[in-house]
């Protein structure tokens, strides 16, 4: 008997399925205004990194080509953001239960992270030149150092436009599900599910902030780069270079921190800086519900800064009732901008 298909059916299988996944994303990326931008701007950062540690070898400027190294840094890091723009927006699957929107977060974590690697880099650059500052040729230096700026100039009008035009669209309806079970057991357990969109939740994309401190921290290179050589150039101070390198790494260090701290605390699972306050008042409504006795259990996360998880188990008395408690338990987390919440209904 023959195969239904044989190994060279199999390869073009493959093959087929890579290519429409590439199609796929391909289209998906054109399609969405922050997926392209992200690529034309990966595009122009990448061609103008070469000019400028071409340019930066020439003259002979750490600043220019610290500044270089940095914005191939950038296309990684906007690679990085690209891929986590393109796989956030997938559906879940029996697998990934809760999507892929983690994607997002971890694509601003690493992009922190290499934020951090440069600015450190940059750092211990500049303090060797500090003690040692080099020939730099600045009449070759300030043309490129314009043109650098003018492009990261242009990448922070095109994204900053993006982020507040994707934050000005918001869903400004809410809606909630559950459903529970009752045993004849000495437990009963409920689930319930809720969508809320709070006012006070953050709406924000890491991928875009990773971007923009990206393109940020390339603008104050170029500034700091155009600063030491018009200071190189009018006053001979070589030792410019290495202090504005050294400024510069400071401030990338410490704008980025924020998008560091943020992401890992997501990453962690640790509960929702701006929720902890209201939580205890939750807590509180809780424990006055009719026929509550206590509650336990308490876990709050954010699978992503627009999307916050809870559980609770609630304990009530024998004659209590279940749906009456759940709905009560639901519709207080709703209202704080938990966005599913599941409740566990025990009698005592």
């Amino acid at each position: 008997m023959l195969p239904l298909y044989d190994d060279e059916d199999k390869v073009h299988g493959r093959r087929s399925s890579w290519w429409c996944n590439c199609s796929c994303s391909c289209r998906q990326i054109w399609s969405d205004p922050e997926s392209r931008n992200i690529f034309l701007f990966l595009l122009i950062n990448l061609t103008f990194a070469f000019v400028e540690l071409f340019y930066g070898i020439v003259t002979n400027s750490l600043g220019l080509i610290s500044d270089s190294f940095h914005m191939f840094f950038d296309c990684t890091a906007l690679v990085a953001g690209l891929v986590a723009s393109v796989v956030a927006k997938r559906p879940p699957n029996e697998r990934f239960s809760f999507g892929y929107q983690r994607a997002e977060v971890m694509g601003g974590f690493v992009n922190a992270l290499f934020l951090v690697f440069v600015a450190f880099f940059v750092l211990k650059e500049a303090l060797e030149r500090f003690f040692d500052p080099p020939h730099v040729h600045s009449h070759r230096l300030l043309p490129v150092a314009i043109a650098g700026l003018v492009v990261n100039l242009i990448g922070i009008v095109a994204f900053q436009h993006s982020h507040s035009h994707g934050h000005s669209h918001g869903d400004d309806h809410g809606h909630s599900h559950g459903h529970g079970h009752s045993h004849n057991h000495s437990h009963s357990h409920g689930h319930a599910h809720g969508h809320a969109h709070g006012e006070d939740k953050p709406s924000r994309s890491f991928v875009l902030d990773g971007v923009l401190l990206h393109i940020m921290a390339d603008t104050l290179g170029s500034v700091g780069v155009i600063a030491s050589s018009l200071l190189i150039h009018h006053f001979g101070w070589m030792i410019a270079d290495p202090i504005c390198s050294i400024f510069i790494s400071v401030l990338i260090f410490v704008s980025t921190w924020p998008l560091l701290r943020d992401s890992g605390a997501i990453l962690m699972q640790r509960t929702p800086a701006h929720l902890e306050s209201k939580l205890y008042t939750c807590y509180r409504r809780v424990n006055h519900i009719d026929g509550v006795i206590s509650y336990r259990d308490p876990h709050f996360w954010c699978l992503s800064p627009s999307y916050i998880v809870g559980s609770l188990s609630v304990v009530i008395k024998s004659e209590g009732n279940d749906s009456a408690v759940r709905n009560e338990v639901l519709r207080i987390f709703n209202d704080v901008g938990v966005t599913k919440m599941v409740v566990q209904v025990e009698r005592f």
